[in-house]
């Protein structure tokens, strides 16, 4: 992996965490390097190798980070809890889903085209069809109403 590269995706997620009130401990700094550098297929496989480094780490400061990170949409458990975000503006992602919970997902081409695919097929819209195209069309704000006098629903 190119080290400058991962150390821009390191202060990417630095920045957010602080952005939500968390401190950078030397025991999250070993964390994220962990999560940066290392498949890791579950916070146990984290947390030993954590312990390795620094024997003082305890399981839940792993799985809060986890959860943290989860939270701001740096890692997604399903991607074998790989940190997502490249630069400021995410490489590959085409949708960035914001839940009622407060958490976001964000999901690349080939994901979108998955997610609603089976979503169609638990609607039954489709039976054997694929996806050939999505046509996104943008959702005008209300604000957007006022100002072009649009009545668009």
């Amino acid at each position: 992996m190119d080290y400058t590269r991962t150390e821009m995706r390191k202060d990417i997620v630095l920045r957010k965490l602080k952005e939500r009130g968390h401190r950078i401990t030397k025991q999250r700094m070993v964390l994220l390097d962990i999560i940066l550098n290392e498949e890791c297929s579950c916070c146990k496989e984290i947390y030993y190798k954590a312990t390795e480094k620094n024997p003082d780490i305890g399981i839940s400061t792993v799985y809060r980070l986890v959860n943290s990170l989860e939270e701001i949409g740096a890692i997604s458990r399903s991607d074998l809890y790989r940190i997502k975000c490249d630069t400021d503006e995410e490489a590959d992602v085409v949708c960035t889903i914001e839940l009622t919970d407060g958490t976001f997902r964000t999901l690349s081409e080939s994901s979108l085209d998955v997610v609603i695919a089976a979503g169609l097929q638990a609607g039954g819209y489709v039976r054997e069809q694929r996806i050939k195209k999505i046509t996104l069309i943008p959702h005008e704000s209300d604000e957007q109403k006022r100002q072009t006098g649009s009545t668009r629903k």
